[in-house]
């Protein structure tokens, strides 16, 4: 499954400091609590596991499916 997000920011080689990537983070927690937020609970629950931890982990896999278009 393809995820993809619309980021309301340009992204360049001089704005990755530390604030851009946990904005970045902020809005890949967000859409992964989105589509699959009821699954994450209820796997947490499952598990033992807590919850905010497995978002963070899933929010992290979820930045990889990302599409940046650098221009240089």
């Amino acid at each position: 499954m393809d995820l993809t997000i619309e980021i309301p920011f340009c992204l360049n080689f001089n704005n990755l400091d530390r604030e851009t990537q946990e904005k970045l983070m902020q809005l890949s927690k967000q859409e992964v609590e989105r589509k699959f937020g009821e699954d994450l609970i209820a796997y947490a629950a499952e598990n033992s596991l807590d919850f905010d931890a497995l978002l963070e982990e899933e929010a992290i896999k979820n930045l990889y499916n990302y599409k940046f278009k650098f221009t240089i």
